[in-house]
């Protein structure tokens, strides 16, 4: 079955940088592209950045353009979330995410913190 497990979570001070990898696991994973999405406290999950299956094209919430970076690599069957600059509001939980079938699939999510 399909499984996703998230780690690289942390408490960092603003400014400073993290790298969340999202292990994948029981499907093709370069036939599919792959999601960060983020929870806050009392707040809606959102989409953080998206890659496709080949890697070559992304997309990333405007909140975070020029500060994070996807990446994937295809042979570990691993994805990546590089964020720099991070800022106190950057705060929550990071879900990777892959779509098959019509369904959506989550892995159980790491906590990053960033004190101000």
């Amino acid at each position: 079955q399909v499984q996703l497990v998230e780690s690289g979570g942390d408490l960092v001070q603003s400014g400073g940088s993290l790298r969340l990898s999202c292990a994948a696991s029981g499907f093709i994973f370069s036939s599919y592209a792959m999601s960060w999405y983020r929870q806050a406290p009392g707040k809606e999950r959102e989409l953080v950045a998206r890659i496709d299956n080949s890697g070559y094209s992304t997309n990333y919430a405007d909140s975070v353009k020029g500060r994070f970076t996807i990446s994937r690599d295809n042979v570990k069957n691993t994805l990546y979330l590089q964020m720099n600059s991070l800022k106190p509001q950057d705060t929550a939980v990071y879900f990777c995410n892959t779509q098959r079938r019509g369904n959506d699939y989550w892995g159980q999510g790491t906590q990053v913190t960033v004190s101000s």
